[in-house]
């Protein structure tokens, strides 16, 4: 045996040696390889089964276009339990989770201020194109950089970054902290505006923009079905319970007049799929007038469309409104893709299509087909809370807040009455779970405390803030609506019709196909990062979807 291992060693410098010569390395290429453009399309309250169930009504152009030369992440999940819409346009494009990022919710209880605060509200800046107070937004409560920032810091600001929606939370968190502007649209007059964050005044084409007046044009078009009623066979009939009518209107049922609304003319448009329309044109104009994809640099244009978002809310995801919403959205992405064509040229730019959240089914829909569903009340939530609470400590304002399936206590009342929110929880607990719409109650400050699904606990990780989320974590049942009494819907919930939603990437660098491995909202940027060859967002903590890449 010795001899044995002597001879290998006395062989091993021989078989070194042998070996081949490693080849010459490939001249690597002059110029690092980019797209001209970049395009994020964000769909609100698009649920991922929506590419499918309309699929054979969609055109060749929009949807198709993109699922069939694209490449389909068919399992897109949230990894975390706060699917609204404000996380969601975040995390799409920081690759982040609200327990880093900051952003928990729409609006959130801000202890120190001791006041409820909106998620891009900002009292140090004014309005850019009108004078109203709907314009004293910005990214500053956004604590992380998004992929937008990464693609200003790679090219020291030379690439042009704007964020178009109708929503401004929307449009600002994600064009990011360095963007050249962010539009959004104001019902008090119908225009689009911006704020004093990115500009003193609105460039020549923005003004131009306003003064077509499309707002007025589309508040005269009377809201149609595109396919003849009978046609409409993904969806239940059009004058269900399942619904709720529009301001001013007797029947949720079609036609639909553009009427006004909560107070303004201009924001019937938001629950009509004009709003799409008008969100399209402000994009192209922003295209074209900024000449995006034109430079030397790579361009990032944010657009998300809004009203599929206030549709759903009223309608619900079983009604006619709906599928007739996603039928013209479909040509609304086919004219923004033939506009980007004509822009840039095909294969000269990357987009990807995605949302911020799902949406849950009415459960009065749910109930007509037997399956597990029910309304919750709000205000009995909070009163069994409180209630509680005092029944057990005694006295006092136990809970300031109430945000994101979240409450938030008071903790100087803690405090003083030497109670921990381990007790307080408990307490809660065996209160609320007599509603049997309540699933259970968690103690968001010790996640792994609490008997929950193992599936669950990193969604619960991930939205977990210390300085910004509540002190409690309140899990509905399945399939139950809080707050809605009728017709509608609504999201926000760890379930899979909240958190699973399209993730198509399309064009530049892409390689077509699809994959039913289960990706994650926070590969996005991660992706979109590797693509243009930059560093990830700060607060990124997803991967490339790498089998999308070519």
């Amino acid at each position: 045996m010795k001899l044995v291992r002597l001879g290998l060693l006395l062989l091993a410098p021989v078989l070194v040696f042998a070996q081949p010569a490693p080849k010459k390395a490939a001249n690597p290429s002059t110029s690092l390889s980019r797209p001209k453009l970049v395009v994020g399309i964000i769909v609100d309250q698009m649920r991922y089964d929506y590419l499918y169930r309309f699929y054979n009504k969609y055109s060749e152009g929009g949807f198709k276009r993109m699922m069939r030369d694209g490449f389909n992440a068919r399992n897109n999940h949230y990894h975390y339990a706060a699917t609204i819409t404000a996380p969601g346009h975040t995390h799409v494009y920081t690759g982040s989770a609200p327990a880093i990022s900051g952003i928990v919710g729409n609006d959130w209880y801000d202890r120190a201020a001791e006041r409820t605060v909106y998620c891009v509200e900002d009292s140090t800046v004014r309005s850019v194109g009108n004078t109203s107070s709907a314009g004293r937004m910005s990214p500053r409560n956004l604590l992380v950089t998004t992929v937008t920032d990464q693609l200003k810091v790679a090219t020291q600001g030379r690439s042009k970054v704007i964020g178009i929606a109708m929503k401004d939370r929307g449009a600002i968190l994600p064009a990011g902290h360095a963007a050249n502007a962010a539009y959004w649209f104001d019902s008090k007059d119908g225009s689009w505006i911006s704020s004093t964050f990115y500009m003193k005044e609105q460039p020549q084409w923005a003004k131009d923009f306003n003064a077509l007046k499309l707002s007025d044009k589309y508040l005269t078009q009377t809201w149609e079905t595109t396919l003849p009623i009978d046609q409409y066979t993904e969806s239940t009939a059009d004058d269900t319970p399942f619904e709720n009518p529009l301001t001013g209107e007797p029947k949720a049922v079609f036609p639909h007049q553009a009427i006004a609304s909560l107070g303004s003319k201009y924001e019937a448009l938001r629950t009509s799929p004009f709003g799409d329309v008008l969100t399209k044109e402000m994009a192209i104009a922003a295209l074209k007038g900024e000449n995006m994809g034109k430079g030397s640099e790579t361009d990032f244009l944010c657009v998300s469309f809004s009203s599929p978002d206030a549709i759903g809310h009223r309608f619900s995801p079983s009604s006619v409104e709906i599928e007739d919403e996603y039928l013209r959205l479909d040509k609304v992405m086919a004219d923004l893709l033939n506009a980007l064509d004509a822009q840039v040229g095909k294969g000269n730019y990357f987009t990807f299509l995605s949302a911020d959240h799902g949406a849950a089914d009415n459960p009065g829909y749910s109930q007509s087909l037997n399956l597990p569903g029910d309304f919750l009340e709000a205000k009995d939530i909070s009163a069994a809370t409180d209630k509680a609470l005092t029944d057990a400590f005694g006295p006092g304002k136990w809970v300031i807040g109430n945000s994101n399936a979240q409450v938030y206590l008071n903790h100087d009342l803690l405090r003083e009455k030497k109670v921990k929110v381990a007790e307080a929880t408990e307490v809660v607990r065996m209160a609320l779970l007599k509603n049997p719409g309540i699933q259970n109650v968690l103690n968001l400050h010790d996640i792994n405390s609490n008997s929950v699904p193992e599936y669950w606990l990193p969604l619960l990780r991930n939205v977990y803030n210390p300085r910004r989320s509540g002190d409690l974590y309140l899990v509905t049942q399945p399939g139950w609506l809080e707050g809605y009494r009728k017709g509608g819907t609504s999201h926000g919930t760890l379930y899979n019709y909240d958190t699973h939603v399209p993730l198509v990437f399309y064009g530049w660098g892409i390689k077509p196909g699809e994959t039913t491995r289960r990706t994650h909202i926070a590969d996005i940027a991660s992706t979109v990062s590797a693509l243009l060859h930059i560093l990830e967002p700060s607060g990124n903590i997803g991967d490339p979807v790498a089998e999308a890449m070519k």
